[in-house]
Formats: structure tokens, sequence, C-alpha cells
């Protein structure tokens, strides 16, 4: 039984695998933006899932971006610090102490970690953030929040030259001001901006839910950019997926082909996504 129960498996497995070469195909050469937040960043299990999926669309033609937050972890640092923080409207004010440690956390600690991640499964990734080679310049989002910026003008130039080099870049969401500041960004921001300066094929937005619902609350598989507006203007997406959609919008405004939002918890959701029929999460095209 053990025997015909594994043969069972194995042919699952090559049925799966044979199902795949159109959308192998349909990726060659495309550009994937991936936003990595959420409780997947901070599970070791998690990180190394995401890692191998990472190179292993590189390795089957897909030039993957990846862009990440760190939230929780700089409010772990801060803590430590004893650096307290103010709010405006629920917003954290970045003033230059807090700003230090958010450069720290991000472009060290949780940077380097993905970095460390991918090259253990045999990719090569290279750590950066908006800050180099001016990938992201930035203006001050609102001045009561200080150094807390939104992409003003993005160059990918650095990020050609690594898809040249078969390198993975992972980026930082900080980026530089016109007077040298630095400034914090909204991962899924940062993610959208560069998405649409890359005019990525898709932009994927792992989060801690499993995509868009609707009234009767179920997940919505697929979605119209006018149906998002429709469906924040009568209060079905509401709370903490809005700024989500609101990046969606602005990242197929900028070109972007399609934005999915999916639960990065999942196993292998951003493979599910492309490399399936059914795929995973919700996702948003034009119209």
């Amino acid at each position: 039984m053990k025997k015909q129960a594994m043969n069972r498996d194995w042919i699952a497995t090559a049925r799966t695998l044979s199902e795949a070469l159109p959308y192998l195909q349909r990726y060659d050469g495309a550009v994937v933006v991936i936003k990595f937040g959420g409780h997947a960043m901070g599970d070791d299990a998690a990180m190394e899932t995401f890692a191998r999926d990472v190179v292993l669309m590189q390795q089957v033609g897909v030039n993957p971006v990846i862009v990440h937050g760190g939230g929780p972890m700089i409010n772990e640092m801060l803590a430590k610090l004893d650096i307290r923080s103010d709010f405006v409207d629920g917003k954290r004010v970045t003033d230059a102490d807090t700003m230090k440690v958010v450069e720290m956390v991000l472009s060290g600690f949780v940077n380097k970690r993905i970095v460390q991640a991918i090259n253990a499964q045999g990719g090569r990734a290279v750590g950066l953030s908006g800050k180099d080679a001016g990938l992201i310049t930035c203006e001050a989002a609102d001045p009561a929040l200080g150094l807390v910026g939104t992409p003003d003008e993005i160059n990918p130039a650095i990020l050609h030259t690594l898809f040249a080099d078969d390198l993975i870049p992972v980026i930082a969401p900080l980026g530089a001001g016109r007077k040298g500041q630095t400034f914090n960004i909204n991962g899924d921001t940062a993610a959208g901006a560069i998405a649409a300066a890359l005019t990525a094929d898709r932009l994927l937005l792992l989060t801690d839910v499993d995509g868009v619902r609707g009234i009767d609350g179920e997940v919505v598989t697929e979605l119209t950019a006018d149906q998002i507006r429709e469906m924040t203007k009568n209060g079905t997406i509401a709370g903490g997926m809005i700024p989500k959609t609101e990046t969606a919008l602005a990242a197929i405004e900028g070109g972007v082909r399609a934005v999915v939002i999916l639960d990065g918890r999942a196993p292998n959701a951003t493979l599910l996504e492309l490399y399936t029929e059914h795929g995973a999460g919700s996702l948003i095209r034009a119209g």
C-alpha cells in the first residue's frame, strides 16, 4: 500500500509539473516584484520556503525583485532602546532618532536575513535600499509625520544591471530626499512604485490575509480596477485592505500588468499563483 501511495503521489507531481508548462513559458523573461511581509517574514520555515520559491522562479526564467517590510522588528528594537514614538492619526512620527533605528533594522538585520536565506537555497541575492544608486528619490509624505516618504522618482537602472548578471535584488524600503534626508517608505508603496518603474508583469503583495473578500465574505479571485473602486466606495473593502488595493491601483495605472494580493503564510503561495491554473489570492487587472 505504501508503494502504491508513493506512486500516486509521483504521478500527481508529474501531472502538476506538466500542467505548469504554459505558465513557465508565459513568465519566461518576465519581471515579478514581490512585497514580502507579514508573519511569514518572522518564521524561519516560511522564510526558507519563500527563498526556495524565489530561486526556483529565477531558474525558470523570471526576474524576481523582492521588496520587504519590517514593522514588527522596528517596533521591537525601538522598545529595547527605549525610544518613545509619537503618533498622528494612528501613524508613527519618524524623527531623526527613530530613523536611525529604522535604517539599521531594515537595511541591516531584515534585508540581510532575506539575502542570506535566498543564497542558502543556491540563489545569488544582493541587498540594497532605495538610497543605493539613486533607486528611490522621495518627497515627505506628510510634514507632521517627519521622515516618512513617498516615492517621487524611481531609477531602476541598477536593477536591470543586476538582472543581467543573474542577481536577485532584495530592497529595503528606504529612499533619499533631494536635500540628503533618509526617508522611511511604506513597503507596499515602495514595491508598487518599483513595479511600475520596471513595467513589471506581476506585483505580488504577500500579506496575512488570503485576498480581497466580497460582500459575502468569500475571497474574490479576479477583479478589475473599477470593481476595486466600487467595493471601496460601498465599504466592502475597508480597514487595512484599503492601502493594499490603493497600491494595486497605482501600480496598474503605472503600467504593471496585474497585481495579486495573497496570503504569504500559505506554503508556496507565489508558485501557486504564477504556475497553476487556479492561482492564489485576488488578482487585480486594469478595467
